[in-house]
C-alpha cells in the first residue's frame, strides 16, 4: 500500500502538543553558546528568585525535582528544554548560572539520558501513525513497552525523593544503568527518522547497531530483543508466502515485489516477455539475516504462487515449531525455509510431470518440431506442395491446416493425444531474416555482411512455412513463446533441407530411369554425376542435423538425437522447475548453435549450396530433355513412382543430335556451370569450418560430413 493512500493518523497530537512532548520552544545555539547558561526565570515559573540564593542543601533538593521531571521530558524551575531552531529533533537543556557548580556537573551528567527520552518517546508518537508500516508499528510498540519500564524506574526513583532517601548521587547511582541503552536506541531512532526508514531498512538498522556494540552485552541484547520484536510483523509475511505463496504486505514492506502488470498469458505471447523472472522479484533492501536465503524465499513462493494460478490447493503442512514467528535463531529461520522449498518444489515438479505431461508434450513437439516422425511430413508435402510454391501473401492458412490435419490423420500421428495442438503458420521474413530480428541469441558477428538482411527477390511458403503448437498454463514456463520460436527455427531449416532432398531426389529418379540407355558421353551422364554429389550433400546435412546417425557410421554423430537424450537424462534429475527450464532452454542453444543457425557466414554458404541445388533440379527437365526424344515430358514428373514411364524413352537419331548441336552445347555448359558454382560453394565452407572448429568441435564433425562430398567423382 502506498502511504499516500494508507488510513490517516487523527490529528489529536498536533492539534495537542501539550500531551505529547511536543511542546518546546526554539532556541538559536550559536557556537560559544553553553547548556550553563541563559537561562532566565519566568513568571510563569512561580518564583523570582534565582537558584544561587538558596543554600547548597536546599539547591540539590531542587534540582533533584527539576531532574526527575526532565527525566520524563518536562521543564523544571531551573532546568528548560529546547528545541535548536533548524535542527530537527536537537535538542538542548539550559540550567540557570547560579547554581552550585557541582549540581552543574551532576545535571549535565543525566541530560544525554533525558534527550534519549524525548527521542525515542517522540519517535514512537510518529511511527504508531498508520502510514509507517506494519514494522515500525511494532518497533514503536516494543519501545514503548521499555519506555513503560523507563517511566516506572522514575516514579520509584521519586517516591524515594519524597521519602528524602535520594541524593543527586544516588540519583546518577540508580540512571546510570540505563544510559547505555537508552542512548543506543535513540542513535537508532534518530537514524531511522533522519532516513525515513521502514521494512527491512529498520530491522538492518537494528542488527547492525546490535553488532556494532558487542563490547557491551547489555545494550547488544537489548536491541536484539528490539530487533526480533520488530520483525515479527515482517515474519508473519514471509511465513505466509513460503507457506501459502501469498504476499499480504499492505504497506510494501516485504522484500519480494510484485508486477501484477505482468500475466501468465504473456508466456504463450511475447517472445521477450519477463513474466518468471520479474513477476515476483527482490527488491535491494533485504534484512540481513534473511539475505543468504533470499533467493530460496522468492523461488518457494512463486513455485506455490504457480500451483494456485493451476487451481491447485496447497499448503505447506506447518508445525508450531516451523512457525517463522517464533523466536529462535536464523539457523531455525533457514531450517524452516530450506523444508518449505523442498515441499513446494517437489509438488510443482510432480504437477508438471505427471498431471500436465510435461515429457509427453516434449516428446509430441519433437515428433513435429524436429521431425522425429516425418511420415506426416511426406503426406503433407505431397498434397500441399501447390499451396506452398505460391508467395506468402498469397497462400491460405486455413487450407494448409486443413491438409495438415488430414496429413496427421491419415498417418500414426494420429495415435498421439496431443495431435491437435499442432497448428500451420506461414512467416513474412526468410529464415536468414528472422534470426536477425533476435537480439537475445548469441549470433556470431564475426563475419558481417552487408547483404545480411537482403531478401530474394521472391520467396515462397517452401521458405516460409512453419509449424506452431498449442502450450497452456503451466507448461507455458518450459515450452513458452521462445523456446517455441527457437523450435520453429530448427523446424523451418530442417523442413527446407527436406524439400531440397524431394526435389534432388525427383531429379535422381529421373537419372536412375534412364541408365537402361546409353548415356556414354552425354549431357546425362555429366549431370547425373552432379546430381549424385548434390543429394550427397544434402542428405549428409541431413543425417549430420537430425537422427539417423547410422549413415556414416564412422562420422561424428548427429546433433539433435543425441542432445535430446542429455536433455532427458538431466530432466530425469531435475530438482525443480527452474532446472527443467535451465536444461530445455540450454538444449535448445545448443540445437541452434550445432544446426548452424547462430553463424550467419556458415548458415549463408548452405543456404547458397540449397538454392543451387534447387535451381539445378528445376532444370533437370530441360537438360535430360536435351539429349533424349520425349513425346510427353511431364511424364518424367508426375507423382507415379512406377519405372513403367521410363520403357518408351529413346536416344535421339543422329540427325537430330546434329540438328540440335547448339542447344545441346548450351545445356551441357549449364550443367558445368552448376558442377562449378556447386564445387566452389562447397570447398569454401572448408576455411570457414576450419577457422571455428577449435572453438566450437561440432563444426569438425560437420565438416567430415559435408567436405568428403565430391572426392570419388
Amino acid at each position: 500500500m502506498d502511504s499516500s493512500a494508507a488510513i490517516a493518523t487523527p490529528p489529536w497530537n498536533l492539534r495537542r502538543p501539550f500531551l505529547t512532548g511536543q511542546f518546546y520552544q526554539e532556541v538559536k545555539v550559536t557556537p560559544g553558546t553553553t547548556e550553563g547558561k541563559g537561562f532566565s526565570v519566568d513568571s510563569s515559573s512561580g518564583t523570582d528568585k534565582v537558584i544561587g540564593c538558596y543554600h547548597a542543601t536546599i539547591q540539590e533538593l531542587i534540582v533533584i525535582d527539576d531532574l526527575l521531571s526532565a527525566l520524563l521530558g518536562i521543564e523544571g524551575r531551573y532546568i528548560s528544554i529546547k528545541k535548536v531552531r533548524g535542527k530537527e529533533d536537537a535538542i538542548t537543556f539550559q540550567v540557570d548560572a547560579s547554581m552550585d557548580l557541582a549540581l552543574q556537573e551532576f545535571s549535565k551528567r543525566l541530560f544525554p539520558l533525558c534527550e534519549s527520552y524525548i527521542l525515542i518517546n517522540q519517535f514512537v508518537e510518529t511511527r504508531s501513525q498508520f502510514k509507517t508500516g506494519l514494522v515500525n508499528h511494532a518497533f514503536a510498540a516494543a519501545l514503548r513497552a521499555l519506555l513503560l519500564d523507563y517511566q516506572a524506574m522514575v516514579a520509584q526513583l521519586e517516591h524515594q525523593f519524597r521519602l528524602g532517601k535520594l541524593s543527586i548521587q544516588g540519583l546518577w547511582f540508580y540512571c546510570q544503568p540505563m544510559m547505555g541503552s537508552m542512548q543506543a536506541l535513540s542513535l537508532v531512532v534518530k537514524k531511522a527518522a533522519a532516513n525515513n526508514c521502514s521494512g527491512s531498512a529498520v530491522l538492518n538498522l537494528l542488527q547492525s547497531q546490535a553488532k556494532a556494540m558487542a563490547g557491551d552485552h547489555i545494550v547488544r541484547s537489548l536491541l536484539e530483543k528490539m530487533s526480533q520484536s520488530a520483525s515479527t510483523a515482517y515474519l508473519r509475511i514471509l511465513e505466509r508466502w513460503v507457506y501459502e505463496g501469498v504476499i499480504e504486505d499492505p504497506y510494501g514492506e516485504f522484500f519480494i515485489a510484485e508486477n501484477k502488470s505482468l500475466q501468465k498469458e504473456s508466456l504463450t505471447q511475447d517472445y521477450d516477455t519477463k513474466y518468471w523472472q520479474q513477476r515476483y522479484s527482490l527488491k535491494d533492501e533485504i534484512p540481513s539475516f534473511l539475505a543468504n536465503a533470499a533467493e530460496t524465499i522468492l523461488i518457494t513462493g512463486k513455485y506455490l504462487n504457480v500451483m494456485r494460478e493451476c487451481g491447485h490447493s496447497i499448503q505447506i503442512p506447518v508445525a508450531e515449531k516451523s512457525k517463522l514467528t517464533i523466536a529462535g535463531s536464523n539457523h531455525h529461520y533457514l531450517e524452516c525455509i530450506k523444508s518449505a522449498y523442498d515441499f513446494a518444489s517437489g509438488e510443482l515438479l510432480n504437477l508438471v510431470k505427471n498431471k500436465y505431461d510435461l515429457m509427453g508434450k516434449l516428446q509430441s513437439i519433437k515428433h513435429y518440431l524436429l521431425l522425429d516422425q516425418g511420415d506426416f511430413l511426406v503426406h503433407f508435402m505431397d498434397t500441399a506442395r501447390e499451396e506452398l510454391m505460391k508467395k506468402p501473401d498469397e497462400i491460405s492458412v486455413e487450407k494448409l491446416q486443413s491438409l495438415l490435419d488430414l496429413a496427421l490423420r491419415s498417418t500414426a500421428a494420429a495415435a498421439d493425444p496431443c495431435h491437435e495442438d499442432l497448428l500451420c503458420c506461414v512467416e513474412r521474413t526468410t529464415l536468414l531474416k528472422r534470426l536477425s530480428t533476435l537480439k537475445d541469441l548469441e549470433i556470431s558477428r564475426s563475419a558481417p555482411d552487408s547483404n545480411d538482411l537482403e531478401e530474394p527477390l521472391s520467396i515462397t511458403g517452401l521458405e516460409t512455412f512453419s509449424l506452431n503448437y498449442k502450450v497452456r498454463w503451466p507448461l507455458s514456463l518450459v515450452i513458452s513463446r521462445k523456446a517455441l520460436t527457437k523450435y520453429q527455427l530448427i523446424f523451418r531449416f530442417l523442413f527446407h533441407c527436406k524439400h531440397v532432398d524431394r526435389q534432388l531426389s525427383g531429379a535422381w529418379q529421373v537419372h536412375q530411369g534412364l541408365r537402361k540407355l546409353d548415356m556414354q558421353g552425354t549431357t546425362v551422364s555429366v549431370s547425373s554425376l552432379l546430381c549424385r554429389n548434390m543429394l550427397k550433400f544434402i542428405n549428409s546435412l541431413l543425417h549430420y542435423l537430425t537422427f539417423e546417425a547410422s549413415f556414416i557410421p564412422s562420422l561424428g554423430s548427429a546433433v539433435l538425437e543425441p542432445n535430446w537424450h542429455v536433455m532427458l537424462s538431466r530432466l530425469q534429475t531435475a530438482k525443480s522447475i527452474d532446472e527443467v527450464i535451465q536444461y530445455h532452454d540450454f538444449f535448445l542453444d545448443k540445437c541452434l548453435r550445432e544446426c548452424l543457425l547462430l553463424s550467419p557466414a556458415l548458415l549463408r554458404k548452405v543456404e547458397r549450396l540449397k538454392l543451387i541445388c534447387l535451381q539445378y533440379a528445376a532444370a533437370t527437365q530441360r537438360l535430360i530433355t536435351s539429349s533424349l526424344d520425349i513425346a510427353d515430358t511431364d511424364t518424367l514428373y508426375n507423382d507415379s513412382p512406377s519405372i513403367e514411364k521410363y520403357k518408351n524413352l529413346k536416344l535421339r537419331t543422329p540427325y537430330q543430335m546434329r540438328r540440335l548441336a547448339p542447344e545441346n552445347v548450351t545445356v551441357f555448359e549449364s550443367v558445368l556451370t552448376f558442377e562449378k558454382e556447386f564445387t566452389f560453394e562447397l570447398h569454401s565452407l572448408g576455411p570457414i569450418l576450419s577457422s571455428g572448429s577449435w572453438a566450437e568441435p561440432y563444426m569438425t564433425h560437420l565438416a567430415q560430413w559435408i567436405l568428403g562430398v565430391g572426392k570419388d567423382q
